[in-house]
């Protein structure tokens, strides 16, 4: 994910009602009280299912390719706010009354924006290096960050993980911007979730987000209309989207918890994904218990 993506968002979304939804591509697992994840830009399904492949043991998560994404089309350019419209429409559509949210990144803005405007559907929120008032501090990008991008990301396609490789030019890349641990299990998932992610994401999808921009984004004062319980992790050493940036929207939220993670970038989740899903299950059981009837309440 770029860092300008996110460096001057200052306004809200603000939904175009003319905007018509469109049917999602969506990955539905497990079963029990649901989890609506949300990836970000790039992204897809699959980028997801660090947290799905987990969670669907004991709830149902829901994952779409939102639109211009993955394996859902985007015809025509659009807006941001059609990434709202499609998801209510999804949440019409499979008779989802409530459901927490876990969103990454762009999806934990959407998230945000979701628990804004449903309150009663939303139970739960579980941010994921996102911010209400997203800031970066991403150094520019230069030709050679570029080129070894390429070469690393080549490579780790044929050779998943490849310690050589990771040393020798993961480094040098602008994964050294996104990971502070480069160990091979984030460059597995590299290989296997988030090279295809990019590829799939459109130009449209990606002329919306651009566009944004230049309205901004900033949610900080209307945090406390959401009253559910949050968490919020983020990455010490994100340049993506700034710890600072999602510790101020943790306090901006009347019931927020949240975690730092040391030593550790924009794609934490992938490069200590067991210490972020014991403390997300660990949240889970406090917050959220099970009933009789297969519900969960606070």
């Amino acid at each position: 994910m770029s860092a300008s993506y996110f460096t001057q968002l200052t306004q809200p979304i603000t939904l175009n009602p003319k905007m018509p939804p469109i049917k999602l591509n969506v990955e539905i697992k497990g079963k029990g009280f649901p989890i609506l994840c949300l990836h970000g830009h790039p992204g897809s399904i699959s980028c997801m299912s660090v947290f799905s492949q987990h969670l669907s043991q004991q709830f149902t998560t829901i994952t779409p390719d939102l639109r211009g994404y993955g394996k859902t089309p985007a015809l025509n350019s659009f807006q941001m706010t059609a990434h709202l419209l499609d998801l209510e429409a999804l949440l019409d559509q499979l008779q989802i009354d409530q459901c927490f949210i876990l969103g990454w990144s762009l999806g934990g803005i959407l998230a945000l924006e979701l628990a804004l405007k449903f309150p009663e559907k939303i139970t739960g929120l579980i941010l994921i290096a996102t911010a209400a008032r997203p800031r970066s501090n991403h150094p520019p990008i230069t030709t050679q960050d570029y080129f070894y991008t390429a070469l690393v990301s080549i490579i780790n396609l044929l050779i998943p993980g490849w310690h050589w490789n990771i040393k020798t030019f993961g480094t040098r890349s602008l994964y050294r911007y996104l990971l502070s641990q480069h160990n091979a299990i984030a460059y597995q998932h590299i290989a296997k979730e988030g090279t295809s992610a990019y590829f799939q994401t459109s130009k449209a999808a990606t002329q919306a987000l651009n566009q944004a921009l230049q309205k901004g984004y900033n949610r900080l004062t209307e945090l406390d209309q959401i009253t559910c319980p949050c968490l919020i992790l983020a990455g010490e050493d994100d340049r993506h989207i700034t710890a600072t940036s999602s510790l101020e929207t943790a306090q901006h939220l009347p019931q927020a918890e949240s975690r730092c993670y040391p030593h550790t970038a924009h794609l934490f989740p992938w490069e200590i994904p067991h210490q972020v899903l014991s403390d997300i299950d660990l949240w889970l059981n406090i917050h959220f218990l099970k009933t009789k009837n297969g519900k969960r309440k606070n």
